[in-house]
């Protein structure tokens, strides 16, 4: 008996080593090989880390000094793929440890990724503590992604949004009537779409709501930085100070969420439908309900789980996008520079043909989002110009019909709340002009920098005139 423990033991041992070392050494070096005959030039790979060291290396250096407006934004924001596109061409990949990267900035070859998602899905990054900062919508695939879209969809229908005369109100209340104040306006935008997120889906005071952003904003931290080092698997279940604090944050945001949704259920059972239609949670609880009854199964619906995470996606993707908005002229030119995403994901499901070239299953494609954008081959030699009139024909004329700006990505996965996004940004301006007129702080650092979407390093601080 003993004998055949150790030799179970034995075997266990055996087959873990391999898949270590085919995970770590064999796997990346056949498709190092593939991607070579495919054409796509790369750094050799190397053990464990592959470009990680340098990527993060490039990543740090540009956070301790700012930019001048004529800047590259790229170059601060993904310098290594920028630099790694200028060295080896477009036609190039590169290592996230163990993982090939294949970089994608050719218009129709964006088109064909965004358009094919049964071909190409989301990147899910190879740390599961990752998924805690939001999974839902963004994350699932195929079947499973269309019957959410299906139910969720209906939420991002609504209309009455709640306006930003709060935040204005505050305004006046410190800005001087005779004179300029400066005041620093990203933390205040950032609380007003707390209070846009909280109460519109939620019907909740954005002081209800505001420990769940202050959770995910914290999360989403700790999610970057597990974004750019090496995932050893099974090391989620050491006890490291941030796997226990992750751990925490999502325990507390599935409390409170979970609070919120027994409550409106609770409510509905109880008859009380007269705020069921006024938020965007009433509706997808609505939404949830009816398709459960056309079909005559929980199946075809959505577990409090799901609709937990989709609430988690609300307020993350709702905070995240629309704060960094600051008329559709100017948004889209503002989103064509400043993208909230610098970069977009897919990771190929089988081994497929992609306009030239040949890609193994399981490789992650990389679009540069702010590279694309910038391209002068595309825009023109004015391509790095905040020029709004570029769109004053609509996106598709100033595109020249290719797809070459993707803020909120295209095709059937095209982000959900594009609509409520682009609504509360055009709202809260034309409400800003009318009562204040403002210009740039001489104080202004410009900064850009990414916590998953793009932020303002050092605040966006303007001169405020009351009129």
């Amino acid at each position: 008996m003993e004998y055949l423990s150790l030799v179970c033991v034995a075997i266990l041992l055996l087959v873990y080593t391999w898949r270590v070392l085919n995970w770590a050494w064999f796997r990346p070096k056949k498709l190092e090989k593939y991607l070579r005959l495919s054409g796509l030039k790369g750094n050799p790979y190397k053990l464990l880390y592959g470009d990680l060291k340098e990527l993060t290396n490039k990543l740090n250096e540009p956070k301790s000094k700012p930019i001048n407006f004529s800047d590259d934004i790229a170059q601060r924001l993904i310098p290594f793929f920028c630099d790694a596109i200028n060295k080896l061409g477009k036609n190039s990949f590169a290592w996230l440890g163990p993982n090939p990267i294949v970089f994608i900035t050719e218009p129709a070859v964006i088109k064909e990724i965004l358009a094919k998602h049964y071909m190409y899905h989301k990147h899910k990054h190879p740390n599961p503590f990752a998924k805690l900062l939001v999974q839902g919508l963004v994350s699932l695939e195929e079947h499973k992604w269309a019957k959410h879209r299906k139910i969720i969809n209906p939420a991002f229908h609504f209309e009455k949004l709640k306006s930003c005369s709060e935040m204005l109100s505050q305004w006046e209340e410190i800005v001087p009537k005779e004179t300029s104040l400066k005041l620093d306006v990203w933390p205040h935008f950032q609380l007003m779409t707390g209070e846009v997120i909280s109460r519109t889906p939620f019907g909740s005071s954005y002081e209800e709501g505001k420990i769940v952003f202050e959770l995910q904003k914290e999360q989403a931290e700790h999610v970057m930085e597990a974004s750019f080092s090496i995932y050893i698997p099974g090391s989620r279940f050491l006890p490291s100070k941030r796997n226990k604090r992750m751990l925490e944050i999502e325990k507390e945001i599935q409390m409170t969420i979970r609070r919120t949704i027994d409550k409106r259920v609770r409510a509905m059972k109880a008859g009380e439908t007269s705020t069921s239609k006024e938020d965007l949670l009433g509706i997808l609880l609505e939404s949830n309900l009816k398709e459960i009854e056309q079909h005559g199964s929980k199946d075809f619906g959505m577990t409090t789980s799901e609709v937990i995470e989709a609430c988690k996606l609300f307020y993350f993707a709702g905070q995240e996008t629309t704060s960094v908005l600051l008329v559709s002229m100017i948004l889209y030119e503002t989103l064509r520079l400043f993208p909230p995403l610098p970069t977009l994901g897919r990771r190929t499901k089988e081994e497929v043909k992609l306009g030239e070239l040949n890609l193994p299953a399981g490789v992650l494609l990389v679009v540069p989002a702010v590279l694309v954008h910038c391209d002068k081959e595309i825009w023109g030699e004015d391509a790095k110009e905040f020029k709004p009139e570029r769109f004053s024909e609509g996106v598709s004329k100033a595109t020249n019909g290719q797809v070459s700006f993707i803020p909120f990505g295209r095709g059937p996965r095209i982000c959900i709340g594009q609509n409520f996004a682009m609504l509360e940004a055009k709202m809260a301006i034309a409400m800003i002009l009318q009562k204040f007129s403002f210009e740039l702080s001489p104080s202004y650092t410009h900064a850009p920098f990414q916590v998953v979407t793009i932020h303002p390093q050092y605040g966006a601080p303007l001169l405020m005139h009351r009129l």
